[in-house]
């Protein structure tokens, strides 16, 4: 697959999984908002390190910029 998520929409979905983690593990949120919030900054974070966000793919969005 082709990479299209850039390095600053990485930072950005690290950094917010980082907090829902912090805010679980701190008791801030819990239940079932919990569970998926969690469940969704595992997304985050997978596709940050894989490169590729598959709800990008549809509609042809690429946060990298221009490529050669």
């Amino acid at each position: 697959m082709k990479k299209n998520i850039g390095n600053a929409d990485r930072m950005i979905r690290i950094l917010i999984a980082i907090i829902v983690i912090a805010l679980y593990f701190t008791n801030v949120i819990g239940g079932t908002v919990a569970i998926i919030l969690l469940a969704l900054s595992v997304v985050f974070i997978l596709t940050s390190f894989i490169g590729v966000c598959p709800l990008y793919l549809p509609f042809g969005i690429s946060t990298r910029g221009k490529q050669e």
